[in-house]
C-alpha cells in the first residue's frame, strides 16, 4: 500500500491527487501551515461548538436505540467499520486480566468506540468503558447515553477517582487537542498496562511537525479547528523514554491527505518499569502480588455494575 502511494504521488498531477483525496475524504481537507496552536485557531470554528455535539448526540442515539448500525463524527452508516487491531487489542488486554476489560476512552465523543465494538466486548464477563470528554459532552452523555457499563468524565483524574483502567484508548483524538505531550504525561499517570493510538496523523515525509487547518464540509457538519501533524518517531520515542514498548504498528482507515497518513500504535508498559519506584519484589512477594493485582483489576467493572 505504500508502494502504491509513492507511485500515485510520483506519476499523477497534483490537481487530481487533490480531487481524489477529497473525494475518498468525504470533503475534509487540509490548509496552511502554522507555528503554534493559537495562530491556528485564530482561522477556527472550533470542536466545541454546540451545532457538533448536536449532531453526534442525534446520531448516537440512534445507533443506542438500534435504528443505525455506527456513528462515526456524526455521520451513520448501515455498516459497523470496524478498526480490527484496536478490537483485537481490546480483546487481548482483557485475555491478559482474567476476561475484565476496564478501558479510559479519551476524546471519545458519545461513546462511538465503545458502540462500535461491543458487538464483540459484551461476551466479556466484566466490561467497563470510561469516555473523558469535553464538559458539555459529559453533560449530554450522562443524561441521555450512560448505563451501567458506558460512564462520562470530564478529566483523567475524574475517572481515576472510581476506576482503574487497563487500558487507554486515543482514537483520533492526540492530533486535536493544544498540548498533546501533556494528555500523553496524563494518560501515562494512570499506570495502564496499555496504551492504544488510532487514526492518528503522522507526516509521510522526514519533516518536522507542524499545525495545520482541518475544514469539515456542510455534509459533515461545518466546521474547522487545528490539526497536528506528527512525525511519528518523536511520539514513539516520547513513549519508549517513559518506560513503554511499541508493541504493534497498524495502518488505520482514514485517508485525507497526500502530506499525512493515518496510524495506529500498540504500546505495552515494559515489565522492567512496572516496578519502577518501588523496590522489584521477591518470588514470594510477587506471587502475593500478582493475585492482588487480578482480584483488584476486577473490582471497578463489578461495582459499576452494582451502581
Amino acid at each position: 500500500m505504500g508502494a502504491l502511494r509513492a507511485l500515485i504521488r510520483d506519476w499523477f498531477p497534483p490537481a487530481v491527487i487533490r480531487w481524489l483525496i477529497r473525494v475518498r475524504g468525504g470533503g475534509i481537507r487540509f490548509e496552511g501551515k502554522f507555528a503554534t496552536w493559537e495562530d491556528a485557531s485564530v482561522h477556527c470554528t472550533g470542536y466545541d461548538a454546540q451545532v457538533i455535539l448536536d449532531k453526534v448526540l442525534a446520531a448516537t442515539l440512534k445507533v443506542k436505540r438500534g435504528e443505525a448500525m455506527f456513528e462515526r463524527d456524526s455521520v451513520l452508516f448501515d455498516k459497523i467499520d470496524y478498526s480490527w487491531p484496536v478490537l483485537s487489542g481490546l480483546l487481548w488486554v482483557a485475555a491478559q486480566h482474567g476476561g475484565s476489560l476496564n478501558v479510559l476512552d479519551f476524546g471519545g465523543a458519545l461513546g462511538s468506540g465503545y458502540f462500535q465494538n461491543r458487538k464483540f466486548l459484551q461476551a466479556l464477563p466484566s466490561i467497563r468503558w470510561s469516555v473523558v470528554e469535553q464538559e458539555h459532552y459529559v453533560a449530554a452523555g450522562r443524561e441521555y447515553i450512560q448505563d451501567e457499563v458506558l460512564r462520562f468524565y470530564r478529566s483523567v483524574e475524574e475517572c481515576l477517582f472510581e476506576n482503574s483502567p487497563n487500558v487507554v484508548l486515543l482514537s483520533s483524538v492526540l492530533q486535536y487537542v493544544p498540548q498533546p505531550y501533556d494528555v500523553i504525561d496524563s494518560i501515562m499517570a494512570a499506570g495502564p498496562q496499555v496504551i492504544i493510538f488510532d487514526r492518528t496523523s503522522f507526516l509521510n515525509e522526514h519533516a518536522e511537525a507542524y499545525i495545520t487547518i482541518q475544514q469539515v464540509p456542510d455534509s459533515i457538519y461545518r466546521a474547522s479547528y487545528p490539526c497536528h501533524f506528527f512525525v511519528e518517531e518523536t511520539i514513539c520515542n516520547y513513549l519508549t523514554s517513559k518506560g513503554y514498548e511499541l508493541h504493534e504498528v497498524f495502518e488505520s482507515g482514514d485517508k485525507l491527505s497526500i502530506t499525512a497518513n493515518w496510524k495506529g500504535h500498540f504500546f505495552t508498559k515494559s515489565a522492567h518499569n512496572r516496578w519502577i519506584g518501588q523496590q522489584a519484589p521477591s518470588s514470594t512477594q510477587k506471587v502475593v502480588l500478582d493475585s492482588r493485582l487480578k482480584v483488584n483489576d476486577k473490582q471497578p467493572a463489578i461495582n459499576s455494575l452494582k451502581s
